[in-house]
């Protein structure tokens, strides 16, 4: 009998996801994809935060699914965003480091190893899910940051119809950074003192107006809430003066050499973050008025953890540890967030392990284009867990990141299958092990305790970096151990 039930509710299960693949393919989804720039796993009320106001992407949590183990492929941005844009192990498209770090041949700080060199464009030979789309028929849009080469290698040349904003730069460095006039090339400026994630947003709202009749993509990425910590005055004003009335202050701890921010209060980043939100909440708004919204996927996430360690640390990620450049929860644990109202059901927890490579095979689902030969697609689609929101797969994921970041991480790398997550250090060859189910802080290494689940886990990371040819760190001639170290940094 208990067989028989077993039975019924797996046929059960695969009806529905069947008849979720049937409505889909019977009418494509549009998709919009937004991507934040390091926002932390825990920057949005629907995630935890009780001191950033997010409103609107906590709706869209409350009106979809929301992931509570999703990962960036990497703990920095250009890895990441080329893996989204792919669906491929960043070490597959050689893209390893945030696009404009020292190259091992330049390298000036004082570390124990070189990092490993890494290739500075997303190459024109690679599969982007604009090109995906538009061999589906879509419309194909593109906003905001992008950071994946020099000229020649920006979006328009990468499958996108429109490019608004995305050029080689890592942050708001040009113009008047944040505000208009931007200095951008893929931007013209707006009045002065345009602030640029409302511009985002609504050149957004400008391409879905357009083409609200013909399926499309469009990918919204936000500068926000990378540095420099620049907020519109009415938004600091407003977090200043809830800091004070809930008597928050500054704490601090330790992280190797740096020091962590431990309590959300920042109120500059505050500001940026409710910005974003904001302009998340302005494309919801359309996508309602033009009666999109059950026909459209809304994803939204991060392309690595908050800023905890460093560059003015803005945000806490506690309960996680570390932050943006660390191979712990808080530099490679982001917000995931699905919506599509009649397909995916609401108000749901996902607790399945996913990351960011899994976005290229999911469009490729909901645009109906196979991906039977794509043997170099490293990802899994969503599509089927929107059906089974309580059931966890045993997969393995994997990190690898050979350098050395500005926020203090070392090269390492990392493996995660079901609650067990190992963590390679290169400098000193350390392994940690980690229980994610009952130690999600990574404060309890069990990998002296646990030698054999360590040696199983170690092997299999160690196979993985075989098959995409991961590069590796090499000696520094130059180090010296009686100098000060190159991870060190002050607090500003």
């Amino acid at each position: 009998m208990n067989l028989l039930r077993g039975t019924a509710a797996c046929l059960f299960g695969m009806g529905l996801i069947v008849a979720a693949a049937v409505q889909v393919r019977a009418a494509p989804s549009n998709v919009l994809l937004i991507v934040a720039d390091d926002l932390g796993w825990t920057d949005l009320g629907c995630y935890g935060s009780s001191f950033y106001e997010t409103p609107n992407v906590d709706r869209l949590a409350a009106e979809g699914m929301r992931f509570s183990d999703g990962y960036a492929a990497c703990p920095v941005c250009s890895p990441s965003r080329a893996a989204i844009m792919t669906g491929r192990w960043p070490q597959r498209t050689g893209i390893t480091d945030y696009i404009g770090a020292p190259q091992p041949d330049g390298w000036k700080r004082n570390t124990r190893l070189l990092p490993a060199a890494y290739q500075t464009h997303l190459a024109l030979e690679e599969r982007t899910l604009a090109e995906l789309a538009r061999q589906a028929g879509y419309a194909t849009f593109f906003a905001g940051k992008w950071h994946l080469g020099p000229e020649g290698y920006w979006p328009e040349n990468q499958g996108f119809d429109f490019n608004l904003g995305g050029i080689d730069r890592g942050g708001r460095y040009g113009g008047n950074q944040y505000f208009s006039p931007y200095g951008n090339p893929r931007l013209p400026d707006g009045p002065p003192g345009e602030h640029l994630p409302a511009r985002l947003a609504r050149e957004t709202v400008q391409f879905i107006e357009s083409h609200r009749d013909r399926p499309f993509l469009a990918v919204l990425c936000f500068y926000s809430v990378h540095t420099p910590l620049m907020a519109r005055e009415d938004l600091r004003q407003k977090y200043e003066q809830k800091r004070a009335e809930l008597g928050l202050e500054a704490a601090w701890g330790r992280e190797g050499e740096r020091d962590v921010r431990l309590v959300q209060e920042h109120a500059v980043y505050a500001g940026m973050v409710e910005a974003m939100d904001q302009a998340v909440g302005a494309v919801l708004k359309k996508l309602d008025e033009l009666k999109l919204a059950e026909r459209t996927l809304v994803i939204f996430t991060s392309d690595n953890g908050g800023l905890s360690t460093s560059e003015g640390w803005p945000t806490s990620n506690l309960p996680l540890r570390g932050g943006k450049g660390w191979m712990y929860e808080g530099g490679i644990r982001v917000p995931l967030i699905v919506r599509q109202p009649g397909v995916v059901p609401p108000g749901t927890v996902n607790r399945t392990p996913v990351c960011g490579v899994d976005l290229f095979p999911t469009v490729a689902e909901l645009a109906g284009v196979p991906l039977a030969a794509e043997t170099t697609a490293d990802g899994s689609s969503l599509v089927p867990l929107w059906s089974a929101p309580t059931s966890p797969a045993e997969r393995p994921l994997f990190w690898h990141y050979p350098h050395y970041g500005n926020q203090g991480g070392a090269p390492s790398a990392a493996v995660r299958l079901g609650k067990w997550k190992l963590i390679e250090w290169y400098e000193d060859h350390r392994l940690e092990l980690y229980d994610l189910e009952e130690d999600i802080g990574e404060t309890r290494d069990l990998a002296a305790s646990r030698p054999e689940r360590t040696a199983a886990l170690a092997e299999l990371l160690h196979a993985w970096q075989r098959e995409v040819g991961a590069r590796f760190p090499t000696e520094n001639p130059a180090f010296d151990p009686n100098a000060p170290s190159g991870r060190a940094a002050v607090r500003r």
